[in-house]
């Protein structure tokens, strides 16, 4: 391949060849966040639909990866808003209202609370459900080969599948292991923005795209998301972070 071909114009191919591999089918467009300079790195100018997800949380021990869950939720209020989310787990600390906040209605949750040797397997099985939105499941690690399971079965019927690392231990370890994936993201909170008047200022996340299939990485500050799911570019100088490319 030529050695100036454009990052924008390999992208371009790449969706051109996985279009001919789709047998000429088009894919569900994809699902824009709304912030210009995270849109403009996803192939398609948004999440890819009916695929699978990596989401990183790297709050502090006693926060449990909140920052993550709420990025997540804020993709799902936005995401099919009128099918339910199913949402598997091995613990019982779900905290309903911080999802609510950043836009999940608690009536889209279906909750599955099952030993981690069978989330995958769970998630899976969910997958099948053509009725559902998305498909999420909190789990320590992400095999290669449950991976490519998650992501066939995503394919096959549409729905979007999100792995979520949101314990810290899950959250450190093995993140630059190879998965089918299409993106893999990590969401920690910085300083939150001075308060204009009583109470806290809003909170903003840090938001890396370490990879995306078909795009570009980049890293990005932004405010947390607001009620309808929504994020925006903090208008912070060290919202200008360089795309790690």
């Amino acid at each position: 391949m030529n050695g100036g071909t454009k990052p924008a114009e390999l992208a371009a191919l790449r969706q051109r060849l996985a279009h001919i591999e789709r047998g000429g089918q088009t894919e569900a467009p994809g699902l824009p966040f709304g912030v210009a300079a995270i849109d403009a790195v996803l192939p398609g100018g948004g999440l890819a639909r009916g695929a699978l997800h990596e989401i990183h949380g790297l709050g502090a021990a006693e926060e449990e990866g909140a920052e993550a869950a709420a990025f997540l939720a804020g993709i799902l209020a936005r995401l099919e808003p009128g099918r339910p989310v199913l949402w598997c787990l091995a613990g019982a600390d779900l905290y309903a209202p911080g999802l609510a906040a950043s836009g999940l209605a608690p009536e889209r949750l279906l909750l599955v609370r099952a030993p981690e040797r069978a989330l995958l397997w769970t998630m899976e099985e969910g997958l099948k459900c053509r009725a559902l939105a998305a498909v999420v499941g909190e789990v320590e690690a992400l095999p290669g080969t449950a991976s490519r399971r998650l992501q066939l079965a995503a394919e096959a019927t549409g729905v979007t599948a999100f792995a979520l690392h949101r314990r810290r231990r899950a959250a450190l370890a093995g993140t630059e292991e190879p998965t089918a994936a299409l993106t893999r993201w990590r969401v920690a909170a910085a300083p939150s923005l001075p308060a204009e008047g009583p109470g806290l200022g809003r909170p903003l996340w840090n938001v890396e795209l370490l990879r995306s299939r078909g795009g570009l990485p980049g890293r990005w500050l932004v405010e947390a998301c607001d009620a309808a799911g929504c994020l925006r570019m903090s208008e912070e100088p060290a919202c200008q972070l360089a795309a790690a490319v």
